[in-house]
């Protein structure tokens, strides 16, 4: 089996779920395009914060609603999908084998980070699913290495999903429809640049070489998926740039794709 290709998605704000927009048409035909090739997922979401690194091993796992203040159809929405408990044993193992420590979380469900992007990529709900959580003290190099660990499994029609917001500045949020603010062009572009470039030392120190790196990302949490799919991508890989516009002026929804899928696409 040919390797499946690796994943940066921007989720946004919970709305996507209920508003997915170009975005979200992106993401389904992505997920047409893999068609019978992925035989399940691993998403890293920022939503589920831990001490130590944790991974789902609950066999149905529950659709968090972890938002306030939206609207109430957002908290009727559920995605039923199948967990991969045998999967999530071979996560920890191969995360141990790169020296990297993990529990197994037989509660946990999938938190919005998870499931909203994943509605659009496999509506029918029909992969199974495992989420690993985002350590407390995780940063952009430690994220990396977490997705080079976890490559191998797209040999094996694993799909690995970096579940994130390309800019994320809540304090910044603008009404809906407000034009995009420049410093989140200005860093978007910059990403764009050094992905386009395969400039992986860019992408781990972000922090001291991107336009407001500290404005377009205050806390690195929703940035950390990025650098986590581009460990997973092999380095002779491209990327692909998937524009998704930016919403309520601070929120690009840019996704990027490492790899090939087919024209479905």
């Amino acid at each position: 089996m040919a390797a499946l290709p690796v994943l940066f998605v921007s989720h946004g704000a919970p709305t996507f779920a209920l508003e997915p927009g170009e975005p979200g048409s992106r993401l389904r035909a992505i997920g047409a395009g893999l068609a019978d090739r992925v035989e399940a997922v691993v998403v890293l979401s920022p939503h589920w914060m831990t001490r130590a690194l944790a991974i789902t091993s609950v066999a149905t796992p529950a659709t968090i609603h972890d938002f306030g203040g939206f609207d109430p159809a957002l908290y009727r929405l559920q995605y039923p999908v199948a967990g991969a408990p045998a999967l999530a044993i071979e996560v920890r193992d191969r995360l141990a084998a790169a020296g990297i420590g993990a529990d197994l979380d037989p509660q946990r469900g999938l938190d919005h980070g998870a499931w909203v992007p994943l509605m659009h990529l496999f509506p029918a709900a029909d992969r199974p699913v495992l989420q690993v959580s985002m350590p407390v003290d995780l940063d952009p190099r430690g994220a990396f290495a977490l997705g080079r660990a976890l490559a191998p499994l797209r040999e094996r029609g694993v799909l690995l999903v970096g579940s994130g917001s390309l800019t994320h500045n809540l304090y910044d949020l603008q009404p809906p429809g407000a034009p995009a603010a420049e410093y989140v062009r200005a860093f978007a572009e910059w990403i764009a640049a050094a992905i386009g470039a395969g400039d992986h030392d860019a992408l781990v120190d972000y922090r001291r070489r991107a336009p407001q790196a500290e404005r377009a990302h205050p806390t690195e949490d929703h940035y950390l998926p990025l650098p986590f799919a581009a460990g997973a991508a092999n380095v002779a890989e491209t990327a692909r740039r998937l524009d998704g516009g930016v919403t309520y002026g601070v929120l690009s929804m840019d996704a990027y794709v490492w790899g090939g899928v087919d024209a479905a696409d």
